[in-house]
């Protein structure tokens, strides 16, 4: 048997140091560049891109694909989670799962996000463009990730319902307002909207849509609550605001 000579070892050693060598060199250069996000409504795609990717490390194909296999996920206001599907070396989509917010309270400085079930999900400081701000509601003492503690939880359906309605008719309010008894007002921007009762909401709102051009430029009070399905052409009043 022919011997392994001090020389072909060495050779060998440093044939082997070169291919790790240049091994550590291509998984190095391998860069994602790019990236597709769908699922997202919260936050636009330049901004989950920097939640995921703030340096040019984390956007190695290999360390990122280690990261997401075994590290923990990034934790990201208003996200549930999100999937990396890697569909090649340089590309990649991030499949975001946004959590329901339907509104919000103020809560000692701070403004907490409930979702359809009336769990508080995110708490903040700073207001989301978008979600409403429910008022009215009584509550004693708030915790993250849990039960908004409520006096009756059939509020969070109207409120889901009320949301749903709205969100149909792509109609933005600053706020939702609820009464001791139930009944709803809607805040958008000069005017507000008494609703009234939790029943024919789709016909209200759809009346308040058709109304919206002729509210455009006034400061006031309409009221709604008198909505009457069985009647067509009725005729509401508007109360202007006192200058």
């Amino acid at each position: 048997m022919q011997e392994t000579t001090p020389k072909k070892k060495k050779k060998g050693f440093v044939i082997k140091a070169l291919a790790a060598l240049l091994l550590v060199i291509v998984v190095l250069s391998m860069k994602i560049k790019d990236i597709t996000v769908t699922g997202n409504k919260r936050y636009t795609d330049e901004q989950m891109v920097a939640f995921l990717f703030p340096d040019n490390m984390s956007r190695n194909t290999g360390f990122c694909y280690l990261r997401d296999r075994f590290g923990e996920h990034e934790q990201i206001p208003f996200v549930e989670d999100y999937r990396l599907e890697f569909q090649g070396i340089n590309k990649l989509e991030i499949i975001v799962y946004e959590k329901s917010v339907v509104g919000y309270v103020s809560y000692m400085s701070s403004y907490m996000y409930f979702d359809k079930d009336g769990i508080i999900v995110e708490s903040t400081n700073q207001e989301i463009p978008g979600i409403p701000r429910i008022t009215g509601l009584k509550f004693g003492h708030i915790a993250l990730y849990q039960k908004l503690p409520v006096e009756s939880e059939q509020i969070f359906q109207e409120i889901l319902n009320l949301t749903q309605i709205l969100s149909i008719f792509e109609m933005k309010v600053d706020k939702i307002q609820y009464s001791s008894n139930g009944d709803a007002a809607l805040y958008m921007g000069d005017i507000k909207v008494i609703l009234g009762g939790n029943e024919n909401l789709n016909g209200k709102i759809a009346e308040l849509n058709d109304m919206l051009p002729q509210l455009a430029d006034l400061k006031g009070t309409l009221y709604l609550d008198t909505y009457d399905e069985t009647r067509s052409g009725s005729m509401y009043s508007f109360k202007p605001m006192q200058q």
